[in-house]
């Protein structure tokens, strides 16, 4: 399945869904620092820098057909740790060029990445944007220590596909008034509500799969019972955050710290591909 990754900072997301078994056929990235890892790693694969003037038309032009949509559009006026202008605000009002180029491209897929102030700061616009499209989704609040990561980096994951009856397995899947049962406490759902996630942070656990009796209601179960907590990642090094004589380290930290956690979009696109041609 062809990805056009958006926002797509040092490619994170892109290395997930390629490990999925996914390829990348098109950049969006404005940071010319970014760029240049990307030029690296995918130096065939072509970029382009500006997200409001990024077509339909150019990318046919250019014979790139897309299937999947990915992207963690900027999240600085939706953070906490910011003023809390919201989705309007100047940059994370950056999603209306993400939603328009879901209406132009019409993928099969859409998959949104924020930080999980999204909850309470947007939520509601970026699912009344999909559902004026035509698409359902599904979404959960998942942090990079569900993947074995020593640290927490909780993050919401939407996943977005076409609500017609061949995107379905057995029943109508609703945008809203519809909530998760999960074992464990993370947060989830299709109501935007915030559930107690104590107990993620610093540490692993195993996710269970939901109970039977709700198995026919959601696409992307194997999300949850691949997700393993049985190991952790090898923890890393103190560095700080001054680096005297290192080249590049402030653009390098600024990187790693806006960048996604593969493992996540991999496990995404696992479930994404054993669900491509559902029946």
């Amino acid at each position: 399945m062809n990805v056009l990754d958006l926002f797509s900072g040092i490619g994170g997301f892109s290395l997930g869904l390629e490990r999925a078994g996914m390829k990348t056929v098109a950049f969006c990235e404005i940071d010319k620092k970014a760029q240049l890892v990307l030029k690296k790693h995918w130096p065939h694969v072509p970029i382009f820098d500006d997200v409001s003037t990024l077509t339909k038309e150019k990318l046919d032009e250019r014979g790139i057909s897309v299937d999947v949509i990915c992207g963690g559009f900027p999240c600085q006026d939706i953070s906490y740790a910011g003023a809390g202008a919201g989705i309007e605000g100047e940059r994370s009002g950056l999603w209306s060029e993400f939603s328009r180029l879901i209406g132009e491209l019409r993928p099969k897929y859409v998959i949104v990445e924020n930080v999980s102030a999204l909850l309470s700061r947007g939520l509601d616009r970026v699912l009344g944007d999909l559902a004026s499209f035509g698409y359902d989704a599904e979404w959960h609040c998942i942090p990079a220590s569900a993947v074995g990561a020593p640290h927490r980096r909780d993050r919401i994951w939407i996943v977005a596909y076409p609500n017609s009856q061949h995107w379905r397995t057995k029943r109508s899947i609703k945008i809203s008034s519809r909530r998760q049962a999960w074992d464990q406490p993370i947060r989830s759902g299709s109501d935007g509500s915030n559930t107690d996630s104590q107990g993620l942070e610093g540490r692993t656990k195993t996710i269970r799969q939901e109970k039977e009796r709700n198995q026919d209601t959601r696409h992307f179960r194997p999300l949850v019972s691949v997700i393993r907590r049985d190991s952790q990642w090898d923890v890393e090094p103190n560095v700080g955050r001054v680096a005297n004589g290192v080249p590049n380290r402030m653009d390098r930290l600024k990187q790693l710290g806006n960048a996604v956690v593969p493992q996540i979009p991999e496990l995404i696109g696992k479930a994404i591909m054993a669900k491509k041609d559902p029946t």
